[in-house]
This record gives C-alpha cells, sequence and structure tokens, in this order.
C-alpha cells in the first residue's frame, strides 16, 4: 500500500485555492495560455511506468485550453457535492503546479484519530465510507493521502506516525471501501506544514489532520482531450 511521493510529485501537490473566479473560467485562461508547457506538467504529475509524460505532453500541445475547462467543471461539481454531504471534513477545489484543477479534503482530527495513534475511530471510518460512495463516479481519478502531526515527540516519532495515519486511511479505503490501492498514493509530512499555531492546544489539534487530493488521472485527461468529459 504504501507508495512514497517522488519530489517533484511532492512539489505538484503545493496547492493553492482558486479565490473567487471560477474553476471553468480560470481552466480556460490556463489551458489557453500554457500548451505544450502545461502538458509535459501534467505528464510529469499522472506519469506512471513512464507513460504519463508522452501523453501530458500531448494534451498540452494540442487542447490545453478545452482540457482545463472541461476537468475545472468535473472537479468543481464534485467538490461542491463532497461539501454538502461530508460531515467533520473542509472541502476546497484547489490548482496544482500544473494549473490542472482538484479536489482537496482535509478531515478534522478529532474524527480521525486518538493522541498518538493511527487506529481509526468509528466516526472516521463512517466518514471514509461516505467519502468512497460520494467519489464512486470518479474512477478517472488518484488519489493523494497525506498524514501530518503535531510538532508533540521527536521528528523521527512524528515522521512515522504521519505516514501511519496516511496508510491506515488509505487502507481502509482500500480493503473497506473497494478503492484500488493503485490509485492511491500516500505520504507522511510529520509537523512540516502547520496550518495552526503548535504552542497553543488548539492549533496542535488543527495540525494533526490528514488530506486528500483528488486529481485528474491519464484516462481523465485523455477523455477531456477527446471531449468525452462530462
Amino acid at each position: 500500500m504504501k507508495k512514497v511521493l517522488s519530489v517533484v510529485i511532492c512539489a505538484a501537490l503545493v496547492l493553492s485555492g482558486c479565490g473567487t473566479m471560477s474553476n471553468t473560467a480560470k481552466g480556460g485562461a490556463i489551458g489557453g495560455g500554457s500548451g505544450a508547457a502545461v502538458g509535459a506538467g501534467v505528464g510529469a504529475l499522472i506519469g506512471k511506468d513512464g507513460k504519463g509524460a508522452a501523453i501530458g505532453a500531448a494534451i498540452g500541445t494540442a487542447v490545453g485550453a478545452g482540457v482545463g475547462v472541461l476537468i475545472g467543471n468535473r472537479m468543481d461539481k464534485k467538490a461542491a457535492e463532497l461539501a454538502e454531504q461530508l460531515e467533520n471534513a473542509n472541502v476546497e477545489v484547489v490548482t496544482d503546479a500544473n494549473d490542472l484543477k482538484a479536489v482537496k479534503v482535509t478531515f478534522e482530527s478529532g474524527i480521525l484519530f486518538k493522541t498518538s495513534s493511527f487506529a481509526l475511530s468509528d466516526a472516521s471510518k463512517a466518514q471514509l465510507e461516505k467519502f468512497a460512495k460520494d467519489i464512486a463516479d470518479m474512477p478517472d481519478t488518484d488519489l493523494t493521502i497525506l498524514g501530518h502531526t503535531d510538532n508533540t515527540g521527536t521528528p523521527e516519532y512524528n515522521e512515522k506516525l504521519s505516514v501511519d495515519r496516511a496508510e491506515s486511511v488509505a487502507t481502509y479505503l482500500n480493503k473497506n471501501c473497494g478503492i484500488d490501492k493503485n490509485r492511491m498514493t500516500i505520504e507522511g509530512r510529520s509537523f512540516r506544514e502547520p496550518v495552526a499555531d503548535n504552542s497553543t492546544v488548539e492549533g496542535r489539534l488543527q495540525n494533526r489532520r490528514v488530506e486528500i487530493y483528488l486529481t485528474a488521472n491519464e484516462k481523465m485527461i485523455q477523455d477531456a482531450e477527446n471531449g468525452k468529459l462530462n
């Protein structure tokens, strides 16, 4: 199950919010202005077994604008559905380093794990089952699962704990929810990317979290290129 991201893919998943511009509009502007450079980047992000780079380059050269718009529409719609369905989770539409759209779901630590534990709670299992059901109509996506901790304990301890937490989520999604493990990539981020102040109890609680990124895979991009993505 454990498949650690390369440096290139990690950098591609440093994501930013979309602001006030709609996902569709941004997709069109990005695709129209980027061309082959974006396509090659997409290939690096989605590439598996050496197949992604050539596909990405071809897409960027041919129909970058159309791909951006269609994938943008799809991700906007799914983010809205997930935001409505999931409790105790924050759902965002984000932009990856290749300027393609993705959905980021952040599950609160309080429903996932007890302190210093990577055993899933009953509440978190229910949320993950609902999440898996809600993305059942998107088999043409990949999932990147990132585990985070607060800064309590040693860096070595937190590194392992963050990986174990991400792997717990991935394992449950695979064995109990039917999501193919080959679609999932996991990584532990320890306490390197805090979202709140680790000097407070409330801040440490926010920093103990798991993020799932839903990104277009090769099939979605090919379908967008061919105008078949609804």
